[in-house]
């Protein structure tokens, strides 16, 4: 934003990105310093999208010409994909589910939550009602409390059910260092043909 007490936000991106170059060159910085990669190479831009298996989150995109604006200047596209999970919380009421907390068990038998769907359209949560049922004391996350959000001390007022009915969502690759997903699920569809055993382990993380 500001190079030898010269204001850059009026410069152009592409002027902008040259000079944030030149001045690690300059310097040879390195970590922690980081420049991310840039280009305007759609084939490589592709590539990068097939790195979320090491957690590439998705891509920024720019116009070369635009000058510096907070966020609102930025496209971001997100990398998404498929995965089960089991319901072991809702919020709202039974006949009236807003979101879904989900879980993973563990190698180690525990079921670990790792993370909450957005609210759920009405057809979704019509489809639920039959297929939730309350939890008794045994459940694994008895005494267990939930954020109801980052950053907020609030916490959700949820309803635990047995942890049997398995969910397909759409997450993007984004997790936090207890592995949970660090954004809201998208709901995709009920798998009542799935059981619990069926859902991929989790491989590392810690309890809530």
């Amino acid at each position: 934003m500001r190079l030898a007490g010269t204001d850059t936000t009026g410069w152009p991106y592409r002027r902008r990105r040259a000079a944030l170059e030149d001045l690690f060159t300059e310097h040879t910085l390195t970590a922690p310093w980081a420049l991310c990669p840039s280009t305007t190479d759609a084939g490589t831009v592709n590539e990068w999208l097939s790195w979320s298996a090491v957690g590439l989150e998705g891509i920024v995109f720019k116009l070369l010409e635009s000058r510096y604006e907070p966020v609102r200047g930025w496209r971001k596209y997100k990398v998404r994909e498929t995965k089960e999970a089991i319901v072991g919380a809702v919020t709202g009421a039974l006949t009236g589910v807003r979101t879904l907390l989900l879980g993973r068990y563990a190698t180690g038998g525990r079921l670990q939550y790792t993370g909450r769907t957005t609210t759920l359209p009405q057809a979704a949560d019509v489809a639920l009602a039959p297929l939730l049922a309350a939890a008794g004391d045994e459940h694994p996350w008895t005494g267990w409390t939930f954020s109801a959000g980052w950053g907020t001390k609030e916490t959700l007022n949820v309803t635990l059910v047995r942890p049997e009915l398995v969910v397909e969502v759409g997450v993007d690759v984004a997790r936090d260092s207890a592995g949970r997903w660090r954004h809201p699920a998208r709901w995709y569809r009920a798998r009542p043909d799935l059981s619990p055993g069926d859902v991929e382990l989790v491989t590392s993380g810690y309890p809530l």
